[in-house]
Protein backbone atom coordinates (compact mmCIF):
# COMPACT_ATOMS: atom_id res chain seq x y z
CA UNK A 1 0.00 0.00 0.00
CA UNK A 2 2.80 2.66 1.06
CA UNK A 3 4.56 1.67 -2.26
CA UNK A 4 1.43 2.32 -4.36
CA UNK A 5 0.77 5.83 -2.17
CA UNK A 6 4.66 6.85 -3.10
CA UNK A 7 4.29 6.14 -6.73
CA UNK A 8 1.41 8.14 -6.95
CA UNK A 9 2.64 10.84 -4.87
CA UNK A 10 6.18 11.54 -7.27
CA UNK A 11 5.20 13.42 -9.61
CA UNK A 12 3.29 15.67 -8.01
CA UNK A 13 6.33 16.52 -6.18
CA UNK A 14 8.57 17.09 -9.33
CA UNK A 15 5.29 19.37 -10.82
CA UNK A 16 5.26 21.29 -7.11
CA UNK A 17 9.80 21.50 -7.38
CA UNK A 18 9.54 22.65 -10.78
CA UNK A 19 7.00 25.35 -10.12
CA UNK A 20 9.04 26.83 -6.88
CA UNK A 21 12.14 27.06 -9.22
CA UNK A 22 10.29 29.44 -11.76
CA UNK A 23 8.98 31.05 -9.30
CA UNK A 24 12.39 31.93 -7.66
CA UNK A 25 13.38 33.04 -10.90
CA UNK A 26 10.86 35.40 -11.40
CA UNK A 27 11.15 36.87 -8.52
CA UNK A 28 15.08 37.42 -9.23
CA UNK A 29 14.49 39.12 -12.45
CA UNK A 30 11.76 41.18 -11.40
CA UNK A 31 11.54 41.57 -7.78
CA UNK A 32 8.20 43.68 -7.99
CA UNK A 33 5.09 42.06 -8.36
CA UNK A 34 3.10 43.28 -11.63
CA UNK A 35 -0.27 42.68 -9.92
CA UNK A 36 -2.18 44.23 -12.98
CA UNK A 37 -0.17 41.24 -15.24
CA UNK A 38 -1.74 38.98 -12.49
CA UNK A 39 -5.19 39.86 -13.54
CA UNK A 40 -4.85 39.58 -16.53
CA UNK A 41 -3.30 36.19 -16.36
CA UNK A 42 -6.09 34.92 -13.91
CA UNK A 43 -8.15 31.96 -15.39
CA UNK A 44 -11.69 32.90 -16.65
CA UNK A 45 -14.45 31.67 -13.99
CA UNK A 46 -16.77 29.91 -15.24
CA UNK A 47 -20.29 31.18 -16.06
CA UNK A 48 -22.72 30.91 -13.08
CA UNK A 49 -25.47 29.18 -15.43
CA UNK A 50 -23.23 26.68 -16.26
CA UNK A 51 -22.08 26.32 -12.62
CA UNK A 52 -25.56 25.60 -11.80
CA UNK A 53 -26.26 23.13 -14.62
CA UNK A 54 -23.06 21.10 -13.53
CA UNK A 55 -24.38 21.76 -9.67
CA UNK A 56 -27.89 20.20 -10.75
CA UNK A 57 -26.45 17.47 -12.62
CA UNK A 58 -24.85 16.64 -9.27
CA UNK A 59 -27.65 16.92 -7.19
CA UNK A 60 -30.01 14.37 -8.82
CA UNK A 61 -26.59 11.59 -8.88
CA UNK A 62 -26.70 12.50 -4.87
CA UNK A 63 -30.26 11.72 -4.61
CA UNK A 64 -30.47 8.84 -6.51
CA UNK A 65 -27.50 7.60 -4.57
CA UNK A 66 -29.31 7.85 -1.66
CA UNK A 67 -32.09 6.78 -3.00
CA UNK A 68 -30.46 3.82 -3.50
CA UNK A 69 -27.83 2.59 -1.32
CA UNK A 70 -29.75 1.85 1.97
CA UNK A 71 -31.01 -1.43 0.09
CA UNK A 72 -27.35 -2.38 -1.22
CA UNK A 73 -26.00 -5.04 0.51
CA UNK A 74 -22.29 -7.04 0.10
CA UNK A 75 -22.79 -10.62 -0.50
CA UNK A 76 -19.50 -13.02 1.01
CA UNK A 77 -19.37 -16.01 -0.21
CA UNK A 78 -17.20 -19.17 1.18
CA UNK A 79 -16.83 -23.06 0.23
CA UNK A 80 -15.30 -25.75 1.56
CA UNK A 81 -12.29 -27.91 0.24
CA UNK A 82 -12.94 -29.15 -3.26
CA UNK A 83 -11.01 -29.10 -6.43
CA UNK A 84 -10.72 -25.96 -7.03
CA UNK A 85 -7.58 -23.54 -8.35
CA UNK A 86 -6.11 -20.48 -7.21
CA UNK A 87 -8.52 -17.83 -8.80
CA UNK A 88 -7.11 -14.30 -8.49
CA UNK A 89 -8.38 -11.50 -6.95
CA UNK A 90 -8.89 -9.53 -10.14
CA UNK A 91 -11.97 -12.49 -11.54
CA UNK A 92 -13.12 -13.35 -8.22
CA UNK A 93 -17.01 -12.31 -8.26
CA UNK A 94 -17.57 -12.10 -11.92
CA UNK A 95 -18.67 -15.15 -14.76
CA UNK A 96 -14.93 -15.33 -15.35
CA UNK A 97 -13.98 -17.10 -12.17
CA UNK A 98 -14.92 -20.50 -13.33
CA UNK A 99 -12.49 -20.50 -16.10
CA UNK A 100 -9.60 -20.82 -13.25
CA UNK A 101 -11.61 -24.01 -11.36
CA UNK A 102 -10.53 -27.63 -11.49
CA UNK A 103 -7.00 -27.61 -10.20
CA UNK A 104 -5.74 -28.06 -6.87
CA UNK A 105 -7.74 -28.49 -3.42
CA UNK A 106 -8.51 -25.48 -0.87
CA UNK A 107 -11.01 -23.61 0.45
CA UNK A 108 -12.52 -20.76 -1.69
CA UNK A 109 -13.88 -17.02 -0.39
CA UNK A 110 -15.63 -14.82 -3.10
CA UNK A 111 -17.74 -11.77 -2.51
CA UNK A 112 -20.27 -9.74 -4.61
CA UNK A 113 -23.57 -7.24 -4.26
CA UNK A 114 -26.81 -7.32 -3.88
CA UNK A 115 -29.84 -5.64 -3.06
CA UNK A 116 -33.30 -6.21 -0.86
CA UNK A 117 -36.61 -6.82 -2.58
CA UNK A 118 -38.46 -7.20 0.53
CA UNK A 119 -38.61 -5.69 4.35
CA UNK A 120 -38.37 -9.77 5.53
CA UNK A 121 -35.05 -9.90 4.03
CA UNK A 122 -35.01 -11.18 0.07
CA UNK A 123 -32.31 -10.38 -1.65
CA UNK A 124 -31.81 -10.66 -5.38
CA UNK A 125 -28.08 -11.39 -7.00
CA UNK A 126 -26.26 -12.87 -9.16
CA UNK A 127 -26.18 -16.62 -9.60
CA UNK A 128 -22.37 -16.72 -10.70
CA UNK A 129 -21.76 -15.08 -6.98
CA UNK A 130 -23.63 -17.66 -4.96
CA UNK A 131 -23.55 -20.66 -7.47
CA UNK A 132 -20.91 -22.95 -5.66
CA UNK A 133 -21.60 -21.56 -1.41
CA UNK A 134 -21.01 -23.71 1.20
CA UNK A 135 -22.07 -20.41 3.55
CA UNK A 136 -23.34 -17.16 2.20
CA UNK A 137 -22.75 -14.01 4.58
CA UNK A 138 -24.60 -10.74 4.27
CA UNK A 139 -23.62 -7.72 5.58
CA UNK A 140 -25.78 -4.30 5.42
CA UNK A 141 -24.99 -0.82 4.63
CA UNK A 142 -25.56 -0.60 8.26
CA UNK A 143 -22.81 -2.90 8.70
CA UNK A 144 -24.64 -5.62 10.71
CA UNK A 145 -24.17 -9.23 9.51
CA UNK A 146 -26.74 -12.38 8.72
CA UNK A 147 -26.58 -15.96 8.15
CA UNK A 148 -28.14 -16.12 4.61
CA UNK A 149 -29.62 -19.41 2.52
CA UNK A 150 -29.91 -19.63 -1.02
CA UNK A 151 -33.84 -19.54 -1.89
CA UNK A 152 -32.72 -20.11 -5.94
CA UNK A 153 -31.07 -20.43 -8.60
CA UNK A 154 -31.44 -19.93 -12.08
CA UNK A 155 -28.32 -20.43 -14.54
CA UNK A 156 -30.11 -19.46 -17.40
CA UNK A 157 -30.26 -15.73 -16.46
CA UNK A 158 -28.00 -15.45 -13.91
CA UNK A 159 -30.18 -14.40 -11.33
CA UNK A 160 -30.08 -15.91 -7.72
CA UNK A 161 -32.71 -14.71 -4.71
CA UNK A 162 -31.23 -15.36 -1.00
CA UNK A 163 -32.77 -14.90 2.11
CA UNK A 164 -31.75 -13.15 5.59
CA UNK A 165 -33.86 -13.46 9.03
CA UNK A 166 -34.67 -9.79 9.73
CA UNK A 167 -37.36 -7.33 10.04
CA UNK A 168 -37.99 -3.59 8.58
CA UNK A 169 -35.43 -3.39 5.66
CA UNK A 170 -34.90 -0.99 3.32
CA UNK A 171 -36.18 -1.79 -0.53
CA UNK A 172 -34.41 -0.97 -3.29
CA UNK A 173 -37.00 1.07 -5.81
CA UNK A 174 -38.05 -1.31 -9.28
CA UNK A 175 -37.97 0.46 -12.41
CA UNK A 176 -38.59 -0.54 -15.68
CA UNK A 177 -35.63 -1.27 -18.28
CA UNK A 178 -38.13 -0.77 -21.33
CA UNK A 179 -38.39 2.64 -20.33
CA UNK A 180 -33.93 3.23 -20.92
CA UNK A 181 -33.18 4.37 -24.18
CA UNK A 182 -29.03 4.71 -25.17
CA UNK A 183 -27.60 7.33 -23.50
CA UNK A 184 -29.37 7.76 -20.73
CA UNK A 185 -27.24 8.20 -17.55
CA UNK A 186 -27.35 5.26 -14.90
CA UNK A 187 -25.31 4.36 -12.03
CA UNK A 188 -23.71 1.13 -10.85
CA UNK A 189 -24.16 0.54 -7.11
CA UNK A 190 -22.10 -2.17 -4.68
CA UNK A 191 -19.33 -3.50 -3.06
CA UNK A 192 -16.16 -3.85 -6.05
CA UNK A 193 -12.73 -5.02 -4.74
CA UNK A 194 -13.65 -5.13 -1.32
CA UNK A 195 -13.90 -1.41 -1.02
CA UNK A 196 -17.36 -0.78 0.75
CA UNK A 197 -20.69 0.74 -1.29
CA UNK A 198 -19.52 2.31 -4.40
CA UNK A 199 -21.27 4.59 -6.99
CA UNK A 200 -20.27 4.92 -10.69
CA UNK A 201 -21.99 7.03 -13.26
CA UNK A 202 -21.87 6.23 -16.62
CA UNK A 203 -24.66 5.94 -20.14
CA UNK A 204 -26.61 2.93 -21.54
CA UNK A 205 -23.87 2.28 -24.34
CA UNK A 206 -26.33 -0.81 -25.72
CA UNK A 207 -29.47 -2.80 -25.10
CA UNK A 208 -30.04 -6.31 -25.74
CA UNK A 209 -26.30 -7.72 -25.95
CA UNK A 210 -24.98 -11.18 -26.16
CA UNK A 211 -22.12 -12.31 -24.44
CA UNK A 212 -21.94 -16.03 -25.03
CA UNK A 213 -21.04 -16.55 -20.94
CA UNK A 214 -23.76 -18.00 -19.77
CA UNK A 215 -22.75 -21.65 -20.62
CA UNK A 216 -20.16 -21.16 -18.43
CA UNK A 217 -22.37 -21.55 -15.29
CA UNK A 218 -24.36 -24.53 -16.30
CA UNK A 219 -26.86 -22.41 -18.62
CA UNK A 220 -28.86 -25.42 -20.44
CA UNK A 221 -31.38 -22.43 -22.00
CA UNK A 222 -29.09 -19.33 -21.87
CA UNK A 223 -30.82 -15.89 -22.12
CA UNK A 224 -28.68 -13.00 -22.88
CA UNK A 225 -30.22 -9.52 -23.16
CA UNK A 226 -27.80 -7.55 -21.40
CA UNK A 227 -27.78 -4.07 -21.05
CA UNK A 228 -24.58 -2.19 -21.64
CA UNK A 229 -23.14 0.64 -19.62
CA UNK A 230 -20.00 2.31 -19.22
CA UNK A 231 -20.08 2.66 -15.86
CA UNK A 232 -17.52 1.51 -14.10
CA UNK A 233 -18.16 -1.94 -12.72
CA UNK A 234 -15.17 -4.18 -11.51
CA UNK A 235 -14.98 -7.45 -9.15
CA UNK A 236 -17.72 -7.29 -6.37
CA UNK A 237 -19.89 -5.28 -8.58
CA UNK A 238 -21.65 -9.22 -9.51
CA UNK A 239 -25.37 -8.94 -8.39
CA UNK A 240 -25.54 -5.14 -6.92
CA UNK A 241 -28.56 -2.88 -8.96
CA UNK A 242 -28.02 -0.72 -11.71
CA UNK A 243 -30.25 2.22 -11.34
CA UNK A 244 -31.46 5.11 -13.29
CA UNK A 245 -31.12 9.13 -11.85
CA UNK A 246 -34.57 8.19 -10.25
CA UNK A 247 -32.27 5.68 -7.96
CA UNK A 248 -35.19 2.89 -9.37
CA UNK A 249 -33.46 -0.51 -10.08
CA UNK A 250 -33.44 -0.85 -14.18
CA UNK A 251 -31.00 -4.20 -13.66
CA UNK A 252 -28.17 -6.43 -12.25
CA UNK A 253 -24.89 -6.03 -12.93
CA UNK A 254 -23.67 -9.12 -14.35
CA UNK A 255 -20.44 -9.12 -15.93
CA UNK A 256 -17.61 -6.97 -17.67
CA UNK A 257 -15.44 -6.93 -20.93
CA UNK A 258 -12.32 -7.00 -20.18
CA UNK A 259 -8.78 -8.48 -21.36
CA UNK A 260 -7.17 -8.04 -17.52
CA UNK A 261 -10.15 -9.17 -15.30
CA UNK A 262 -10.91 -4.80 -14.39
CA UNK A 263 -12.76 -2.35 -15.44
CA UNK A 264 -12.46 -1.32 -19.26
CA UNK A 265 -14.86 0.41 -20.20
CA UNK A 266 -17.80 -2.01 -21.10
CA UNK A 267 -19.93 -3.27 -18.14
CA UNK A 268 -23.65 -5.64 -18.22
CA UNK A 269 -26.27 -5.97 -16.53
CA UNK A 270 -29.44 -8.31 -16.61
CA UNK A 271 -32.58 -6.41 -17.54
CA UNK A 272 -34.18 -5.53 -14.02
CA UNK A 273 -37.78 -6.60 -16.28
CA UNK A 274 -36.54 -10.04 -16.85
CA UNK A 275 -34.82 -10.76 -13.56
CA UNK A 276 -37.87 -9.93 -11.13
CA UNK A 277 -39.59 -12.15 -13.08
CA UNK A 278 -37.33 -14.77 -12.38
CA UNK A 279 -37.32 -13.57 -8.47
CA UNK A 280 -40.90 -14.23 -8.44
CA UNK A 281 -40.79 -17.73 -9.10
CA UNK A 282 -37.91 -18.65 -7.07
CA UNK A 283 -39.53 -17.12 -4.18
CA UNK A 284 -42.54 -19.15 -4.86
CA UNK A 285 -41.57 -22.11 -5.67
CA UNK A 286 -37.28 -22.30 -5.78
CA UNK A 287 -37.70 -23.03 -9.48
CA UNK A 288 -38.24 -20.93 -12.85
CA UNK A 289 -40.95 -21.53 -14.64
CA UNK A 290 -39.86 -20.83 -18.22
CA UNK A 291 -42.12 -20.20 -21.19
CA UNK A 292 -41.09 -22.02 -24.54
CA UNK A 293 -42.63 -21.34 -27.90
CA UNK A 294 -41.40 -25.03 -29.15
CA UNK A 295 -38.44 -23.75 -31.67
CA UNK A 296 -34.63 -23.54 -31.69
CA UNK A 297 -34.18 -20.12 -33.06
CA UNK A 298 -30.81 -17.99 -34.15
CA UNK A 299 -30.04 -14.12 -34.70
CA UNK A 300 -31.26 -13.42 -38.61
CA UNK A 301 -28.07 -12.14 -40.74
CA UNK A 302 -27.83 -10.51 -43.85
CA UNK A 303 -27.77 -14.36 -45.93
CA UNK A 304 -31.17 -15.08 -43.95
CA UNK A 305 -32.58 -11.53 -45.39
CA UNK A 306 -31.59 -12.60 -48.67
CA UNK A 307 -32.53 -15.85 -48.64
CA UNK A 308 -35.91 -15.45 -46.78
CA UNK A 309 -37.32 -12.23 -48.16
CA UNK A 310 -36.62 -10.06 -45.22
CA UNK A 311 -36.88 -6.42 -45.42
CA UNK A 312 -33.72 -5.97 -42.93
CA UNK A 313 -31.31 -8.39 -41.34
CA UNK A 314 -33.51 -8.50 -37.85
CA UNK A 315 -35.66 -11.39 -36.03
CA UNK A 316 -35.50 -14.79 -34.95
CA UNK A 317 -34.83 -17.25 -37.41
CA UNK A 318 -36.88 -20.91 -36.86
CA UNK A 319 -33.42 -22.68 -37.15
CA UNK A 320 -35.18 -26.46 -37.04
CA UNK A 321 -38.33 -28.28 -37.48
CA UNK A 322 -40.69 -26.66 -35.15
CA UNK A 323 -42.42 -29.29 -32.22
CA UNK A 324 -45.42 -29.07 -29.97
CA UNK A 325 -47.09 -25.59 -29.73
CA UNK A 326 -45.28 -24.09 -32.57
CA UNK A 327 -45.52 -27.44 -35.12
CA UNK A 328 -49.44 -26.83 -34.09
CA UNK A 329 -49.62 -22.90 -34.81
CA UNK A 330 -48.34 -23.86 -38.29
CA UNK A 331 -44.46 -22.36 -37.59
CA UNK A 332 -42.17 -24.10 -40.24
CA UNK A 333 -38.11 -24.05 -40.44
CA UNK A 334 -37.11 -21.36 -42.06
CA UNK A 335 -39.54 -18.72 -40.76
CA UNK A 336 -38.17 -15.67 -39.05
CA UNK A 337 -40.09 -14.47 -35.98
CA UNK A 338 -40.14 -10.66 -36.05
CA UNK A 339 -42.61 -9.37 -33.19
CA UNK A 340 -44.04 -10.24 -30.40
CA UNK A 341 -47.87 -9.77 -29.79
CA UNK A 342 -47.24 -6.43 -32.06
CA UNK A 343 -43.82 -5.31 -30.59
CA UNK A 344 -40.92 -5.81 -32.98
CA UNK A 345 -38.23 -8.49 -32.03
CA UNK A 346 -34.47 -7.69 -33.43
CA UNK A 347 -32.93 -11.34 -32.41
CA UNK A 348 -33.22 -14.19 -30.89
CA UNK A 349 -32.02 -12.55 -27.35
CA UNK A 350 -35.18 -10.46 -28.18
CA UNK A 351 -37.33 -12.98 -28.82
CA UNK A 352 -36.55 -15.13 -25.73
CA UNK A 353 -36.74 -11.73 -23.39
CA UNK A 354 -40.12 -11.15 -24.23
CA UNK A 355 -41.69 -14.87 -24.27
CA UNK A 356 -40.09 -14.99 -20.68
CA UNK A 357 -42.31 -12.33 -19.38
CA UNK A 358 -44.87 -14.67 -20.26
CA UNK A 359 -45.79 -17.46 -18.08
CA UNK A 360 -46.44 -21.60 -19.42
CA UNK A 361 -49.98 -21.49 -20.60
CA UNK A 362 -50.24 -17.56 -21.60
CA UNK A 363 -50.84 -17.55 -25.54
CA UNK A 364 -48.82 -15.26 -27.83
CA UNK A 365 -48.88 -13.84 -31.39
CA UNK A 366 -45.90 -14.03 -33.51
CA UNK A 367 -45.30 -11.93 -36.09
CA UNK A 368 -43.77 -14.45 -39.10
CA UNK A 369 -41.57 -13.61 -42.35
CA UNK A 370 -41.94 -16.78 -44.40
CA UNK A 371 -40.05 -16.33 -48.06
CA UNK A 372 -41.24 -12.49 -47.76
CA UNK A 373 -44.75 -13.18 -47.22
CA UNK A 374 -45.95 -11.93 -43.72
CA UNK A 375 -48.56 -13.83 -41.68
CA UNK A 376 -49.31 -14.14 -37.63
CA UNK A 377 -49.42 -17.02 -35.61
CA UNK A 378 -50.65 -17.67 -32.46
CA UNK A 379 -49.60 -20.44 -29.77
CA UNK A 380 -49.66 -21.28 -26.59
CA UNK A 381 -46.71 -21.26 -24.81
CA UNK A 382 -45.25 -24.50 -22.95
CA UNK A 383 -43.18 -24.79 -19.58
CA UNK A 384 -39.36 -25.45 -20.75
CA UNK A 385 -37.82 -29.01 -19.70
CA UNK A 386 -34.33 -29.48 -19.81
CA UNK A 387 -32.79 -32.06 -22.03
CA UNK A 388 -29.57 -33.12 -21.76
CA UNK A 389 -29.42 -35.51 -24.08
CA UNK A 390 -26.78 -34.87 -26.76
CA UNK A 391 -25.96 -37.55 -29.15
CA UNK A 392 -22.03 -37.68 -29.69
CA UNK A 393 -20.88 -38.76 -33.69
CA UNK A 394 -17.12 -40.04 -33.63
CA UNK A 395 -14.72 -38.66 -37.21
CA UNK A 396 -14.77 -41.77 -39.85
CA UNK A 397 -10.87 -42.33 -39.77
CA UNK A 398 -11.22 -45.04 -42.14
CA UNK A 399 -12.90 -43.78 -45.10
CA UNK A 400 -10.69 -43.06 -48.49
CA UNK A 401 -13.64 -41.77 -50.90
CA UNK A 402 -13.10 -37.96 -49.76
CA UNK A 403 -15.51 -35.39 -51.86
CA UNK A 404 -13.70 -32.19 -52.15
CA UNK A 405 -16.67 -30.18 -53.12
CA UNK A 406 -17.52 -28.20 -50.80
CA UNK A 407 -13.95 -26.87 -50.14
CA UNK A 408 -14.43 -23.67 -52.31
CA UNK A 409 -17.44 -23.07 -49.99
CA UNK A 410 -14.99 -23.75 -47.03
CA UNK A 411 -16.14 -27.02 -45.72
CA UNK A 412 -15.06 -30.84 -46.58
CA UNK A 413 -17.05 -33.46 -47.16
CA UNK A 414 -17.39 -37.16 -46.77
CA UNK A 415 -20.00 -39.94 -48.28
CA UNK A 416 -22.08 -41.64 -45.93
CA UNK A 417 -20.93 -45.37 -44.96
CA UNK A 418 -23.14 -47.85 -43.62
CA UNK A 419 -21.05 -47.43 -40.34
CA UNK A 420 -21.53 -43.31 -40.79
CA UNK A 421 -25.42 -43.92 -41.21
CA UNK A 422 -25.60 -46.32 -38.45
CA UNK A 423 -23.93 -43.49 -35.61
CA UNK A 424 -26.08 -40.74 -37.06
CA UNK A 425 -29.26 -42.99 -37.01
CA UNK A 426 -29.73 -42.07 -40.56
CA UNK A 427 -32.24 -44.73 -42.46
CA UNK A 428 -30.08 -45.37 -45.14
CA UNK A 429 -25.94 -44.90 -46.29
CA UNK A 430 -26.85 -42.54 -48.82
CA UNK A 431 -25.31 -38.55 -48.89
CA UNK A 432 -22.56 -36.52 -48.08
CA UNK A 433 -21.90 -35.65 -44.52
CA UNK A 434 -19.16 -32.59 -43.13
CA UNK A 435 -16.34 -34.02 -42.29
CA UNK A 436 -14.35 -31.03 -41.64
CA UNK A 437 -15.14 -27.24 -41.74
CA UNK A 438 -12.36 -24.08 -42.42
CA UNK A 439 -12.27 -22.46 -39.72
CA UNK A 440 -11.60 -19.24 -41.84
CA UNK A 441 -13.66 -20.45 -44.48
CA UNK A 442 -17.13 -18.96 -45.40
CA UNK A 443 -18.95 -22.00 -44.01
CA UNK A 444 -17.31 -21.26 -40.64
CA UNK A 445 -19.49 -20.98 -37.65
CA UNK A 446 -22.49 -21.92 -40.29
CA UNK A 447 -21.59 -26.08 -40.45
CA UNK A 448 -19.95 -28.28 -38.35
CA UNK A 449 -18.77 -32.00 -38.36
CA UNK A 450 -21.24 -34.20 -38.48
CA UNK A 451 -23.87 -32.60 -40.41
CA UNK A 452 -25.58 -34.01 -43.23
CA UNK A 453 -25.87 -31.94 -46.43
CA UNK A 454 -29.93 -32.38 -47.70
CA UNK A 455 -30.10 -29.65 -49.67
CA UNK A 456 -28.07 -26.78 -51.13
CA UNK A 457 -30.31 -23.68 -52.98
CA UNK A 458 -33.31 -26.37 -53.21
CA UNK A 459 -31.29 -28.99 -55.07
CA UNK A 460 -31.31 -32.06 -53.33
CA UNK A 461 -28.41 -33.55 -52.39
CA UNK A 462 -28.14 -37.95 -52.37
CA UNK A 463 -24.36 -38.19 -53.18
CA UNK A 464 -20.78 -36.71 -53.43
CA UNK A 465 -21.96 -35.96 -57.00
CA UNK A 466 -24.69 -33.87 -56.69
CA UNK A 467 -22.92 -31.68 -54.19
CA UNK A 468 -20.31 -31.51 -56.87
CA UNK A 469 -22.73 -30.07 -58.88
CA UNK A 470 -24.25 -27.50 -56.69
CA UNK A 471 -20.98 -26.16 -55.58
CA UNK A 472 -19.92 -25.68 -58.88
CA UNK A 473 -22.74 -23.62 -59.45
CA UNK A 474 -22.28 -21.18 -56.83
CA UNK A 475 -21.06 -17.97 -58.05
CA UNK A 476 -18.55 -15.78 -55.33
CA UNK A 477 -20.86 -13.37 -53.37
CA UNK A 478 -23.79 -15.56 -53.63
CA UNK A 479 -25.82 -16.70 -50.64
CA UNK A 480 -25.66 -20.27 -50.13
CA UNK A 481 -28.86 -21.93 -48.80
CA UNK A 482 -28.45 -25.72 -46.94
CA UNK A 483 -31.07 -27.49 -45.47
CA UNK A 484 -28.78 -29.97 -43.21
CA UNK A 485 -29.61 -32.34 -40.85
CA UNK A 486 -28.00 -32.49 -36.89
CA UNK A 487 -26.32 -35.75 -35.32
CA UNK A 488 -29.21 -35.70 -33.07
CA UNK A 489 -31.65 -35.93 -35.67
CA UNK A 490 -33.06 -32.18 -35.91
CA UNK A 491 -32.95 -30.50 -39.23
CA UNK A 492 -32.34 -27.16 -40.04
CA UNK A 493 -31.79 -24.27 -42.41
CA UNK A 494 -27.78 -22.25 -42.91
CA UNK A 495 -27.07 -19.54 -45.03
CA UNK A 496 -24.11 -18.48 -45.47
CA UNK A 497 -22.03 -16.26 -48.57
CA UNK A 498 -19.61 -17.91 -50.75
CA UNK A 499 -16.64 -16.06 -51.06
CA UNK A 500 -13.79 -15.84 -53.69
Amino acid sequence: MNGTVRKLAMPAVLVAGTAAAMTAADIVRDPVTDLDAQQSQRVAVAPPAAVATAEGLSGVFRAASRTALPAVVHVRVSSGARNVSNIPPEIRGTPFENMFRGQGRGPQASSGSGFILSPDGYILTNNHVVADADRVTVILGDKREFEARVIGRDPNTDVAVVKIDARNLPVARMGDAERLEVGDWVLALGYPLDLGQTTTAGIVSAKGRSLGIMGQNGAEAPLEHFIQTDAAINPGNSGGPLVDLQGSVVGINSAIASPTGFYSGYGFAVPINLARRVADDLIKDGRVHRPMIGVEIRDASPADAEVFGLPSPDGAVVSTAPRGAAQTAGLRMGDVIVGVDGTPVRDAGGLMEAVMRKRPGDRVVLDVIRYGDRRRAEVRLQEFQADRAAAAVEEESDVREVSDAGSRLGFRAIPVTPQIAQELKLPRAEGVVVAEVDPSGAAAGVLARGMVIQRVNGREIGDAAGLRSAASAVRAGQVVSMQVRFPDGRESIVNFRARD
